[in-house]
């Protein structure tokens, strides 16, 4: 049985994707893929910083509510002072369980944070420290974030541009 010559091609013909409309397919792709990955990493970078910020004025209220708590020895110089696990006991100077147990690590969100610069003064034969510094880096640069942060137990928090200590610009 012959078919006529103009119902023939049609039958023979395949559907689906030809190489050229894949190939534009994944251009298409491909460019949208280099518009929204920056931008991705941008907000990671923003929501990092916002969090360090974050994790700042909580460690500052953590050490306003040690030093009332622990009126001998004043401020605590030590995350891990501040930290401590809620089913390890009751709190006490040296796990007074003021911040959650992850940020006692001093990592949270990609930023290293560390009490430093406390200064110690003796009263009774007993070390009271009467300030300190809370600083929060990036763990890297230009990746995790971009600024370093600090602060004081006068609870300012202040930015350095280059993402080290050096905080010397107020946050906004």
């Amino acid at each position: 049985m012959n078919r006529p010559a103009a119902i023939r091609p049609e039958m023979n013909r395949e559907e689906g994707f030809t190489l050229i409309e894949l190939l534009i397919v994944m251009s298409v792709m491909l460019i949208l893929m280099t518009l929204a990955v920056p931008q991705l990493l941008k907000l990671r970078k923003q929501a990092n910083e916002t969090s360090a910020v974050q994790s700042l004025r909580t460690i500052g209220q953590a050490e306003l509510q040690y030093n009332s708590a622990y009126p001998a020895n004043g401020f605590s110089c030590s995350l891990q002072q501040l930290g401590g696990d809620p089913k390890s006991g009751a709190p006490s100077a040296q796990a007074a369980q003021l911040i959650e147990p992850a940020l006692a690590t001093g990592f949270k969100a990609g930023y290293t944070f560390a009490i430093t610069n406390c200064s110690k003064v003796t009263v009774n034969n007993q070390d009271m420290y009467t300030s300190y510094q809370i600083t929060a880096v990036p763990s890297s640069v230009g990746k995790s974030g971009d600024r370093g942060f600090c602060t004081d137990e006068n609870n300012h928090v202040t930015f350095d541009p280059a993402g080290g200590t050096n905080c010397t610009q107020p946050i906004q």
